[in-house]
Order: structure tokens, then sequence, then C-alpha cells
């Protein structure tokens, strides 16, 4: 009982910090993207094929979440992209608290986007609020179509579902009809993307969405 009320009052908190981020980010009207995925699923080259596209027009940064190192950071970093590392120490997910000490890293008023590359895990992320205003779930193709079923919170609470590294479609027996159906069961009004980062294949159309959400970001 104890410990089933110490559980509920860290995502209260937690939500409590997340509504604290969430309101500062609207005031600087700056979008907020969380991405969770799995490790490997290709989190970080889409955000760097989105911040390409993005680039022309829009100014973006990146929190990167990890357990440890910095590998993914300096490859952003490389591309002059403002960003800061965030090493958990074990934990398997970003918080709220760390969002909200991470903004001060960054000048807001120069920004119109804020990706959030959460540490690799298809069950924590899902469960803490970070004050996003775009929760995107990433699935690569390798990892198999059942994990719609396996995970199904990532699911859905995704505003976006994204499958990855569509171009490997032939190597594996993906059942792309039957994930499309169990994300429909779950959450009718998620949009599903296909791309390929390596292909540039599909990322067009997520840009554009993710473009409309910083446009009506910057008018309300």
């Amino acid at each position: 009982m104890n410990t089933i009320k110490v559980v509920q009052q860290m995502l209260e908190w937690n939500e409590d910090c997340s509504d604290e981020v969430k309101e500062k980010l609207k005031e600087k009207k700056v979008l907020a993207v969380n991405i969770m995925a799995a490790p490997g699923a290709g989190k970080t080259s889409l955000i760097i094929k989105l911040i390409e596209k993005l680039r022309p027009r829009y100014r973006a940064a990146v929190i990167e979440g990890d357990i440890a190192g910095q590998l993914d950071a300096e490859k952003l970093d490389a591309l002059g992209v403002p960003v800061v590392q965030l090493n958990t120490n074990g934990a398997c997910h970003i918080e709220a608290l760390s969002m909200k000490k991470m903004l001060d890293y960054f000048d807001l008023e120069d920004l119109d986007v804020l990706f959030v590359e959460n540490v690799g895990n298809l069950v924590c992320p899902a469960e803490f609020e970070v004050g996003e205003d775009v929760k995107i779930a990433l699935l690569s193709i390798p990892e198999g179509d059942d994990k719609i079923v396996k995970y199904p919170l990532l699911f859905t609470k995704a505003d976006l579902v994204v499958l990855n590294k569509y171009d490997m479609m032939r190597f594996f027996e993906f059942d792309d009809a039957q994930v499309e159906t169990d994300i429909r069961s779950l959450n009718p009004k998620a949009g599903v993307f296909r791309t390929s980062c390596e292909h540039d294949e599909g990322i067009d159309a997520l840009y554009h969405e993710i473009e409309d959400r910083i446009n009506k970001k910057m008018t309300n």
C-alpha cells in the first residue's frame, strides 16, 4: 500500500512540473516534440532529417536523453544545432523536472521547435509527461510488427506514430496492414507516417505535419 502511494505521488508531482514546462513553452511559442522509441529505432537520424527540412524557416534545438554518453549529441552539435545532453544515470526516461531545468540552457526567444529525444525504451517514457505538445512513437521495421500489442501505452498516448526504416520492409516479415489496424484500435486519432531516413522517403509528409503544428503554436 505504501509503495502504491509513493508511485502515485511521484506521478502527480511530475504532472505538476510538466504543466509548468508547458506554460513556459506556450508563453515563448516554442513547440516541444517528444520522440520515444526503442534503442536503435532511428530517433537521432529522424531528428536530423526534420531539422534539415525545418532549418530554412524555423529555429530548432534538441534535448538529448541517454542513460550515459553523448554520441548522439555530438552528431547534432556537429550540424550547429543547439543541443543539451541529459544523462539520466540509469533512469529509463526523462522526467518533467529535468526538462524544466534543461530549458534554462536555451534561449527560448530564439527557438521555434524543441525536439526531445527520450531515453531508448518502449515502456517508461510513455508514463511521464514532460510538457510536450507532440508525442511521437517511433517504431522501426526491424523491431517487428508485434510491438503495438506488446507495448500499448506508448502507442495509445502518441499523437503521431512513425514506422521508420521502411526501406527494410523487404528484409523482414512485417505485416504493415496489421500494424495499422493495431494502431487504429488503440488510437484512432494518431497520424501514421512511414519514413526512411536512409533514402529520404516519407520525411516531407512528417515535416509538413510538424510545420503545421509549429505555425499553430506561433499564432495561439
